[in-house]
């Protein structure tokens, strides 16, 4: 056994690429040109160079017939990645969608398209991505066109948005619409004119992802129609604020707004602190006025009873009931008086019994006469 069997197997020459195939293949055919014209010994000179001529032109047929036939062997074979599918195409027909790993195709009457399925891609209106990463740079100089709209009030309205989509019918989006790309800004800016449109000023500032689904909707719809080939994962409104020149307006109007809200707010904080309380004493004074009135009919209700028991009484004894009624008189008021004076009835005037003051004139006799 040679020492060169027993090489190790980095240390061998490795099989040549294509380019180094070509290069070996290029160099013999320059040999065999180059050796046409050494085969000039002994015999005729025509003769030996026609024999040799007809040797290499056999052996450079054969090998551009192996180069060729390789070539077709090679291209008859292609990958789809991960993420693509692959549009097939006969004599510019279409045959069938190619799934991702590896296909067979006819060399030079098939041509395939790889679409990819996977990406998700974006449109920007009113402004673009100057250096994307963690902190984005925007560009929004120029693009006023795109963004400003007018409202259904006849405001105007400065919007930004993105439309996020990705192919999801490679045969409609090849061939359908000539530029997929074009057309999805067009129909984006139609649609969200027409739902800004629709609406007022104040409605756009405060509901966003209304109009989003809406757009979207109409956005989606549209593209339907085309045939276009594509899913609309998203719209996405980045900025609504009024044009740059009525921002002081605006603000000045945002700021009244403002006030009058707190003010409301105030003054229902104040209507549901004092009308509650003046509800409820005016019930308060409405059952107590209830309560008095019922309080007043049932006395008076017994006065009367009584008054006609008494009435009856005195029908039958007159005497008698005028003295009881005298003495319970008497009995109730009697109590509640602090002096009594009492007063002999053949005196004409209080002044010889009435005492001025216990160091009064009269004292004695004053005080004689308070019982």
């Amino acid at each position: 056994m040679s020492w060169d069997d027993q090489r190790p197997p980095w240390g061998q020459k490795r099989p040549p690429g294509p380019e180094e195939v070509i290069a070996n293949l290029l160099r013999k055919i320059k040999e065999a040109f180059e050796g046409g014209g050494g085969g000039r010994q002994g015999g005729e000179p025509g003769s030996g160079s026609r024999g040799s001529g007809a040797r290499n032109f056999g052996r450079i047929g054969i090998i551009v017939a192996v180069f060729v036939l390789a070539n077709l062997v090679y291209n008859s074979f292609y990958t789809i990645e991960p993420g693509e599918k692959g549009v097939l195409l006969r004599f510019g027909r279409y045959v069938k969608t190619a799934e991702p790993g590896l296909n067979f195709m006819i060399p030079v009457i098939d041509r395939v398209i790889k679409v990819d399925v996977e990406t998700v891609r974006k449109q920007e209106f009113g402004f673009r991505t100057k250096v994307p990463g963690q902190k984005t740079v925007y560009e929004k100089r120029g693009y006023d066109v795109e963004s400003l709209m007018l409202t259904g009030d006849k405001n105007v309205v400065d919007v930004e948005w993105i439309v996020q989509y990705k192919v999801s019918d490679p045969v409609a989006f090849l061939f359908n619409v000539r530029n997929v790309a074009q057309s999805v800004r067009d129909v984006s800016e139609a649609a969200i004119r027409q739902v800004v449109g629709n609406r007022d000023f104040d409605y756009v500032l405060g509901n966003r992802d209304v109009i989003e689904v809406q757009t979207s909707r109409f956005l989606q719809k549209t593209l339907d129609k085309y045939g276009a080939g594509i899913v609309v994962l998203t719209v996405k409104l980045q900025d609504v604020n009024p044009p740059d020149a009525v921002k002081p307006a605006f603000n000045e109007v945002n700021e009244a707004d403002q006030d009058m809200k707190r003010l409301v707010n105030e003054a229902e904080e104040t209507y549901n602190r004092v009308i509650p309380t003046a509800r409820g004493n005016a019930k308060k004074l409405i059952q107590e006025a209830e309560g008095y009135a019922v309080e007043r009919v049932n006395l008076a209700k017994g006065e009367t009873s009584r008054f006609l028991a008494l009435l009856e009484e005195y029908q039958r004894a007159k005497e008698v009931t005028r003295r009881r009624l005298y003495l319970e008189t008497l009995e109730e008021i009697l109590p509640k008086m602090k002096e009594i004076y009492v007063v002999d009835k053949e005196q004409r005037t209080l002044l010889p019994v009435l005492g001025l003051g216990d160091k009064g004139i009269g004292g004695p006799v004053g005080q004689g006469g308070r019982r």
